[in-house]
């Protein structure tokens, strides 16, 4: 576009001013236009970003609409919050995936707390607001800003800022004491919340290039938690005072939080079948051997899963973003492995540890003493490991 002089980057936005309504220039046609009229070399997406930015203001310049305005505001401290999701892009045992970076923003001193979720769905962001109130010591006493939060809108009424909400949130609210604010639909609501949205801009810039390679959600949130304490030592704009500086000023006048856990789980009551594995969602995980046959109780977090045999935790895995898989733990089956060592170098569970560097020398001993005791093969009557399609 910038080898193109402006009167011919603009004509045919300057021509629709007077054209008819429903007979203006599409992005579409402006593209085809810069190539065939003035032999232009641009991609399509350059210029729809050029559209987007250019046509209010030739609709301004001409008089035809008022130029964009922003009022300044002012916050008291520990009264106001923002609450935003954005997608980011993460190596995730060396796979690229699509996350989810949760961020819940101070509006007073810019203190913000940031979660990354294998979804923005589900249990997220009550996961997220738990943990961002934990982290501040405090829950804002005037109202926290939000667009259309997935958990939290069930319903969205017409273009204004109502909403009807999930009773699952009416009740996580009632808990905590936060007063909800919904933003208005589009563009115009972005600019209501544009702390926040201009914090999780900068964080996922700063914190997220080069594409961040970990093994697991558990780590990269251990990196997230680091680099908020870094971001305290920053100044926004013009300010005299880091916001670790504001946020000192602003952490006593917070509402304390309240005494009583909030279940941000979901609770299920599986079947262990006869591989040692649950259903939870669409996917599968494995629990000890011995339950096989019996019901156990499952707490499904956003990032994680929490198996119960009566009160007793038996099994915690990471939460598989994709569907259809399955994720299985070594240990569970060495219990079965010990009497038949033959079904061991095929299985899946083996395959997995070893991929996530969890055979350690202690299995491979393990294993060693196991075929010197049970013999190399699988004992006759015993079906193998391997597990058939479903």
């Amino acid at each position: 576009m910038r080898q193109l002089p402006i009167q011919q980057r603009d004509s045919a936005l300057r021509a629709d001013l007077d054209a008819p309504h429903k007979q203006r220039d599409t992005v579409t046609r402006v593209f085809h236009r810069l190539v065939e009229e003035h032999g232009a070399e641009v991609s399509y997406g350059i210029v729809r970003y050029y559209v987007a930015d250019r046509k209010p203001e030739i609709l301004a310049e001409s008089g035809r609409a008022p130029r964009e305005a922003f009022v300044p505001q002012t916050h008291q401290p520990g009264h106001e919050a923002e609450v935003v999701f954005g997608d980011v892009t993460v190596r995730l045992g060396g796979e690229l995936v699509t996350c989810y970076l949760f961020s819940f923003r101070l509006s007073y001193s810019g203190k913000a707390v940031h979660r990354v979720f294998a979804s923005c769905g589900q249990g997220a962001p009550f996961e997220g607001h738990v943990h961002a109130l934990r982290t501040l010591g405090g829950v804002p006493r005037s109202k926290v800003r939000y667009d259309n939060l997935k958990a939290a809108v069930a319903r969205v009424l017409g273009l204004s800022r109502a909403r009807v909400e999930a009773d699952r949130w009416i009740a996580f609210k009632s808990h905590y004491g936060i007063e909800s604010f919904y933003c208005r639909p589009g563009i115009e609501g972005a600019h209501e919340r544009g702390g926040v949205e201009g914090m999780i801009g900068y964080f996922r810039r700063n914190h997220f290039v080069p594409v961040p390679a970990v093994a697991s959600l558990a780590e990269l949130n251990e990196m997230v938690e680091q680099w908020d304490r870094q971001d305290d030592a920053r100044r926004i704009g013009a300010r005299s005072k880091t916001v670790a500086e504001c946020f000192a000023l602003e952490q006593p006048l917070l509402m304390p939080l309240s005494e009583e856990p909030f279940e941000t789980g979901r609770l299920f009551t599986p079947r262990v079948d006869r591989y040692g594995q649950i259903p939870v969602r669409t996917n599968r995980y494995s629990v000890p051997i011995r339950l096989i046959g019996k019901r156990v109780r499952v707490v499904l977090h956003a990032s994680h899963l929490v198996v119960y045999d009566q009160n007793v935790e038996v099994a915690r895995h990471e939460r598989l973003i994709a569907k259809g898989a399955v994720r299985l733990e070594l240990d569970h089956y060495l219990e079965v492995l010990v009497r038949k060592p033959g079904a061991f170098p095929g299985s899946t569970t083996l395959e997995q540890a070893r991929s996530a560097g969890k055979f350690t020398p202690v299995h491979d001993a393990w294993w060693v003493q196991a075929r010197k005791v049970r013999g190399p093969t699988t004992p006759p009557g015993v079906s193998c490991l391997r597990q058939e399609p479903m």
